[in-house]
């Protein structure tokens, strides 16, 4: 999966703003650090549980909370059309 070329990032006092530059989506998403990440890491190509093994990486912590945060993350992002499969 990847994040559509159509979405762009912008860093905007120590938080990451997603919005839409072909406005297929009306509005933006603000993250958070670890959802600015998993935003990053699909700006290529990537697996669910790749970007799972990167996190627990860069935070040490469990797979399970991870999972649970990554999963909560791309469903937002494939809500607002941002995904692509």
């Amino acid at each position: 999966m990847k994040l559509k070329k159509e979405f762009v990032t912008h860093e905007l006092c120590d938080e990451q703003i997603l919005v839409s530059a072909s406005g297929t989506f009306s509005g933006y998403v603000k993250s958070n650090k670890t959802a600015a990440f998993i935003v990053d890491l699909l700006k290529n190509e990537i697996s669910e549980e790749d970007i799972v093994n990167k996190l627990i990486e860069k935070y040490d912590v469990s797979k399970e909370i991870v999972s649970k945060d990554v999963k909560n993350v791309i469903a937002t992002l494939r809500k607002i059309g941002a995904i692509d499969e």
